[in-house]
Parts: C-alpha cells; structure tokens; sequence
C-alpha cells in the first residue's frame, strides 16, 4: 500500500502534494487539479515541456477518482537558493520566464514562480513543481509576478549593488525579500531606471498604498497576453545582462597557490589512487573552489557536490560545468563555519545542509585545504571538526597545512599577541584528535610542500 503521507515542504498547494515512497519521491494529484492536469496531458505540453527541458519529467503510475500518482525522475540532492552563486540564481530566474512563455503559447500559465520551483539537476536548472501550471485567463495579469520579483528580481539587482552575499539572506526569507525592504535597499538612482522603477519602486508603493485594502473591493486588472510576452521578454532581457562587480580572495585561488606545479600533481595522484582503492562514486568537496581537483579524478564519479564559501569559484565552476556539458556536479555556495540551518514551518520545510548530506551519504568527503581556516580563523577545536566531518563522511580525504606552511603561517600571526594559545595546531594533535573519529588508513606528504594528506575511515 502507497504511503502518501504529504512531505513537510509541500503543504501549500491544496490541489496536492509531493510525498516519499519506500524512498521514492511522488506526488499525489487530487480532483481540483484533474481539468489542468488532463489538459496539460492530452495537448501534449507535458511531453514537449519534458524535451525542452523546461519540467522534471514524470511518469503517471497511478489514477482513480480520488487521486492520481505520478513519479518525477528523481533529483539526488537538492540545493536552495540561499546556496546558489550569482550566475547560477539568474539560471533559475530565467529558466522560471522561459517556462512561462512557453506555457504563454500554449495557453498555460504559472500560478507560482517560487525560487523553490527550481533545483539544479544534470547540469542544468529545471522547474520541478507540476502542479504550478493552470489555465491562462483571456487579459489577466500574471498571477505569480509580484512573487517572481520578490523570489527573483529583487534578489538579483540587490546583489548587484550590494554583492552575491545578499543572497545567502533567502534563508531568511522564504516566501521571498518583501517589496518595501528590496526597494529601501536599491540606490536612489534606480528610481531613475524605467525597468527598476515599474518593476519595484512603484510595485512597492502600491503594495504600501494598498495593503489595507479589501481584496474583494480592488478593481480586477487587465492585460493583454501581448502585454504579458512584454513584460517577460523586458526581465529575461534584464536579467540576462545582470552582472557583478565584486571580486575575490579564492576566486583564482589556483593561479596563486602557494606549492609548486610538481606538488599540485603529485597532490592529485594521492587523491586519485585513494579515490579507486575504495571505489568512489559519489563525492562531496566541502571546499572545491572552481571543482579543480574533483575534475582531476580519474574514477567514473555519478555525482559530484562542490562547495564553496566564495560566489565567483562556485560562478566559475558553474561556467565550466556549463561549458564541459556535466552532467554529474552540483556547485553551491557553502560557509562550513556557518551552514545551512533547517528552515521554514516547525524548522522542516527545508532541511538543513548536514541532513541533506547525511541522507546522500556520500562515499567520500574531500576536504582540501580547509581545516587551517576552519581551525585558525574559525577557532573551531580539532575535535568539533572532526565530529563534524563523522556526522556525514564514510571516508574522509582531508589536507592539512603544517605551521610551516606560508598560509598557516599567515593565519597564525594574525593571531598576534593570542598566536601562542594555538600551540595545538599541529600535525600530531591533528592525527590524535581525528582519530577518535575515525581509523587512519594513509597518509602521505605531498613532495615540494609543507602539507600532509590524510585517508580517514570513519569508525
């Protein structure tokens, strides 16, 4: 019997919900929703919508007069808007417009326009919600435009002036960044700009003006569907060309390591061997930068999570994965001293980046070049990383920089005065710490550096 339990991030649609199967995400589709569903089905928008790659492709499993089941291609990990780089947030808020004209010309249209509608899966983004699609209404205005500004617009154009670290404050806003508090937090000048001004200024002051108002009581709006390509062609064509300006400390990280060319490669042939002694295929890189060494493995990896806490190295490895068509990495934006919590109603509608990785359950957790920061400039005490790194690494490849080491050593004097009470770090007080944790199955200097790569097992 199918448990169709409703997943506590699908409460707000009542015309159904996603829900987990013996492991298997399902959605269940109730009477409401049939007239659209059958609709979408019979002219054929499903299945083109599936070619274009504009919608997760489902299979119908099941149908009777109360319910029908379907069964989306399923998405092994999930990121969420508060971790994606900037590149990657106006891949989401594009493929959103593109999947509205398109249901536009086919006389659909999206009732919901949701950040959370979108995951990155085989390279790409994809809108993942079936149920966001409904019959277009003759000369109405796009129901879900004000939450596209609020999910997608506002968002963007604040990063622009402000920098990509806006956009870790989603978490905060679920339902998206008020109208008032995106519009208080653009330069005047924008008030200048005709697109900025339509778009969010007078948006927000009519929302202000009136929010008191009896819905019942407002004048209904009209637009033409002309009208509604309009306006989607002006922000695709708007977003498209939204560019940042800020720069980055590991944004070209490699071009300025500090070990030789030899130490690189020799680094990268450790990691390789241990990778196919014990059969990788599934990685996580909690500090990749660009995804540099994961792209070094040699072993056939189905799924690769590279993290980063810089927006241009995970804009950068998003470039690539775009330009090398892969099919098998996910970057995302991540600050290990701070990841992300579980968020939303009763803290369950998101889940937090541990349990994400915890159900993954990866084969190998890579941290590379990390700890020196976690420890120096995070303070983090070598047994609450370890634990850390236990909670969701089966194996654990983990690089750490001696004393010695230029960039340990910079960490180290900025400490100044306080240098001397971070005598502990050290090779051996590592190796002893983290082997509460786990079994010490390697480790092997890296030749031409001051740097030790560590194979853990976790016990």
């Amino acid at each position: 019997m199918t448990n169709n339990s409703r997943h506590a991030s699908s409460y707000r649609d009542p015309s159904g919900h996603i829900f987990v199967d013996n492991g298997i995400v399902k959605r269940v589709i109730f009477p409401s929703y049939f007239s659209q569903y059958d609709a979408l089905k019979s002219s054929e928008f499903f299945q083109k919508a599936f070619q274009h790659k504009l919608l997760i492709p489902h299979e119908e499993i099941e149908k009777s007069e109360t319910h029908i089941y379907i069964q989306p291609e399923q998405i092994p990990f999930f990121t969420y808007p508060y971790e994606w780089s900037f590149q990657q947030y106006k891949e989401a808020a594009l493929h959103t417009l593109k999947l509205q004209k398109y249901a536009l010309q086919h006389n659909f249209s999206l009732k919901d326009a949701t950040a959370y509608n979108i995951a990155f899966h085989n390279g790409s983004a994809i809108f993942i919600d079936t149920l966001s699609l409904d019959f277009y209404t003759e000369n109405t205005p796009w129901r879900a435009y004000k939450q596209f500004i609020t999910h997608f617009l506002g968002p963007l154009v604040i990063a622009k002036y402000h920098g990509a670290e806006f956009l870790k404050t989603m978490s905060n806003f679920i339902d998206g960044i008020p109208l008032k508090l995106i519009a208080s937090l653009l330069p005047g000048k924008t008030k200048l700009n005709p697109f900025l001004y339509t778009n969010i200024h007078l948006l927000a002051k009519y929302e202000n003006k009136h929010q008191e108002e009896d819905v019942q009581e407002r004048k209904q709006a009209s637009l033409s569907k002309k009208g509604l390509f309009n306006i989607i062609d002006s922000l695709y064509n708007y977003i498209k060309k939204l560019q940042l300006k800020e720069q980055s400390e590991w944004g070209n990280y490699y071009q300025k390591t500090n070990y030789s060319e030899a130490a690189f490669q020799q680094k990268s042939s450790i990691i390789n061997d241990w990778i196919a002694e014990i059969k990788v295929k599934t990685v996580i890189d909690v500090g990749g930068n660009d995804g540099t060494f994961v792209r070094q493995i040699s072993s056939d990896i189905e799924l690769a999570l590279v993290g980063d806490i810089d927006n241009n190295a995970v804009d950068h490895n998003h470039y690539l994965v775009k330009k090398n068509k892969e099919t098998n990495m996910i970057p995302f934006v991540i600050d290990l001293l701070n990841p992300s919590a579980a968020i939303g109603f009763q803290n369950t509608e998101r889940s937090s980046f541990v349990e994400r990785v915890q159900k993954l359950k990866p084969d190998v957790t890579l941290a590379l070049a990390l700890i020196h920061h976690l420890s120096l400039t995070g303070n983090v005490p070598f047994e609450n990383s370890a634990a850390f790194f236990a909670s969701f690494s089966e194996n654990l490849i983990i690089e750490f920089p001696k004393r010695a080491d230029s960039y340990a050593t910079r960490l180290l004097n900025a400490k100044a005065e306080f240098k001397h009470q971070f005598g502990h770090y050290n090779v051996e007080n590592f190796e002893n710490t983290y082997s509460e944790h786990f079994q010490l199955i390697d480790k092997k200097e890296i030749p031409d550096s001051e740097r030790v790569l560590f194979l853990f097992k976790k016990k």
